[in-house]
């Protein structure tokens, strides 16, 4: 906390710093909304980036006119929940004028910061970005009126085209306060006499502690009611402003009220979990992945790679089995890479993008607020959960959008212990899907056991409450096509970007254990465990010890072992809860520390050989 309040002191420090002739713009918005855009329209070729101490959110700063511009962190609101919020906050505290980018398209989600921003009684335009979006979609915003209702300039835009934005001096210059809400405008003037600015009284009223302290006065605890009531204003004013088809209106509506009702939401998520398991787990795992790996990986690629060595190498030299071996970099490396790990990854992203794009993602969280409450967290941890399912290392960063610490590590903690990635997942259900439904139901009930005793134990142990689920939901609709192939595209090859070197550096890795003697040496360790407590081959060893490096490369390890049912469920249990790989681990110690980092590292081993074992006693 200390080192939170230093940095955000620095942040501050750096703004007065700034020259004091010149006016400050604040370039605000959600994720996403174009603000980068209006930010070098104005600023040109001149910029500073500056990455902050302790984190790395970067503040891009630049010149227009008379002004200084700062292009802020895309943000849902104006608080201390997350470094980003803050950094945010203090720009937007230091502003002269704030310049709030909207996706037009997603009005009733944006417009809950742009009012947030008019409580705070800044200087406020709104440019409406993405006007091509809402033609497309047969979209009519009645600009007029909602700059009536909110008191403040609006400007239409399509930053991308370019069109629009040679009025971004005018919303520079006409820049106002808005309308506040009555009653919160009077508890505002209680606050003010305890505060300097009516900014920083609405966030202490909304419990930024931060500040409070600065002050020298109690946060608030209204941050829920302030929030709830901002919201319905909010969708009174999109009621009177915007005009969608009606029939489409009237369907997604629909839709989403049965994605978030217990009776209907619950038999919905089991059915949009069968499909993407018949897709991910049957269709690709099952069919094309086996075909690609036995025809085009051993039959083809492996066979024509070794002759060509061969040539030059002997196989059974040391740098032959190392490059061509069983374990061979050019092997089964190239086979795993590109006919197995690749089309999981698609797979699973292709899906993941499907159910983003829909607007379900959100409803989901909604729909398992109460259930993740039970271990600590609230609905919006489905999103790092979800995620974790694609890469463990990358949602394991996602958790910073959980509220406090305590949920931070309950999450990280789970995503470490019980959710496979998606090569992973792949794997497991390659195999799982030759085991039969009643391996599958074992497999399942297993992980999500050890994931609620895991969470629930943490609730138990660490101090504190869940926070409140507070969540913009857009609207249900159908997935666009160019948005889902854009994230496919860009997740599958940041992953694949990431994992493959892990994969060479196993290979290579487990090839010198093999010539060295060290393999062998390990398999003789862990036969008493792997063969006596676990009930599996001596060779699954070699997957644990491949799995030390990446989690996906042990799990790949396993899938050309001649496996029985039952040792197929004790494997995958066994793989899937044991020790994060490389890169997840080193994103752990900078996410959670050291110590947090060292004490799941450890667990993860114990518990995974703990499970696994008493599960092979169970079955047999």
């Amino acid at each position: 906390m200390k080192e939170h309040i230093e940095h955000h002191k620095h942040i501050s420090e750096k703004i007065h710093k700034a020259d004091s002739k010149r006016g400050k713009i604040a370039l605000v918005g959600n994720p996403n909304v174009g603000k980068s855009i209006i930010f070098n329209y104005l600023s040109g070729l001149y910029m500073e980036v500056s990455n902050y101490p302790g984190t790395t959110v970067e503040v891009v700063k630049g010149q227009f006119n008379d002004y200084e511009v700062y292009d802020t962190p895309g943000v849902y609101g104006i608080s201390s929940l997350s470094v980003e919020e803050s950094i945010a906050r203090d720009i937007v505290l230091e502003a002269d004028v704030v310049i709030n980018v909207v996706d037009s398209v997603h009005l009733e989600r944006d417009l809950f910061l742009t009012q947030q921003l008019i409580d705070m009684g800044k200087k406020v335009s709104i440019i409406l970005n993405f006007q091509d979006e809402l033609e497309k979609h047969g979209i009519k915003i009645d600009t007029e009126k909602l700059s009536s209702l909110l008191g403040v300039p609006v400007y239409l835009t399509s930053a991308v085209n370019k069109r629009g934005l040679e009025q971004l001096e005018s919303a520079i210059k006409n820049a106002s306060p808005g309308n506040i809400d009555p009653e919160l405008h009077s508890r505002l003037h209680v606050m003010l006499s305890e505060v300097g600015s009516q900014a920083e009284a609405l966030l202490i009223l909304e419990g930024d502690e931060e500040l409070a302290r600065k002050h020298g006065v109690k946060a608030g605890t209204d941050r829920e009611s302030i929030y709830i009531q901002r919201r319905n204003r909010i969708n009174e004013i999109i009621t009177e402003v915007v005009t969608e088809r009606e029939i489409k209106r009237r369907i997604s509506t629909f839709i989403g009220k049965l994605a978030m009702n217990l009776w209907t939401g619950v038999p919905l998520v089991i059915v949009v979990l069968y499909l993407v398991y018949s897709f991910v787990g049957q269709f690709i795992a099952g069919g094309v992945v086996d075909y690609l790996v036995q025809n085009v990986g051993k039959d083809l690629w492996e066979m024509w790679i070794r002759g060509l060595v061969s040539q030059f190498i002997s196989q059974d030299s040391w740098l032959g089995i190392i490059l061509v071996g069983d374990f061979g970099v050019l092997t089964m490396t190239i086979t795993y890479l590109l006919f197995l790990l690749l089309p999981l990854v698609i797979a699973f992203y292709l899906s993941l993008s499907l159910l983003e794009d829909s607007g379900y993602l959100p409803r989901l969280a909604v729909l398992m607020d109460r259930s993740f409450n039970a271990v600590g967290l609230n609905g919006s941890a489905v999103i790092p959960i979800v995620l974790g399912f694609g890469c463990v290392t990358a949602a394991t960063i996602t958790t910073r959008i959980l509220g406090t610490s305590r949920e931070r590590t309950i999450a990280t903690a789970i995503l470490q212990f019980a959710i496979p990635c998606s090569a992973q997942t792949g794997v497991v259900a390659a195999l799982i899907a030759g085991a039969g439904f009643e391996s599958l139901l074992i497999y399942i009930t297993t992980i999500f056991a050890v994931l609620v005793i895991i969470g629930t134990a943490l609730n138990k142990i660490l101090p504190g409450e869940s926070s409140t689920l507070l969540l913009d939901l857009p609207p249900m609709r159908l997935p666009k096509l160019d948005n889902i192939v854009r994230k496919t595209t860009f997740r599958s090859y940041a992953f694949m970007k990431e994992a493959t070197p892990w994969f060479f550096v196993g290979a290579l890795g487990i090839g010198i254990f093999q010539v060295t003697g060290i393999l062998n040496v390990w398999i003789d360790l862990l036969t008493p465990l792997v063969t006596g407590w676990l009930k599996l081959p001596a060779e699954a060893s070699t997957a644990f010890v491949m799995g030390l490096v990446r989690r996906d490369f042990g799990a790949a390890g396993l899938y050309q072992l001649k496996l029985v049912p039952n040792q197929i469920v004790v494997a995958l249990v066994t793989i899937t809860l044991f020790v994060p790989c490389i890169a997840s681990f080193m994103i752990m110690i900078k996410e959670r520390g050291l110590k947090q980092a060292f004490v799941i590292w450890i667990g993860t081993w114990i518990i995974a050989f703990l499970v696994g074992g008493i599960l092979s006693h169970i079955l047999n």
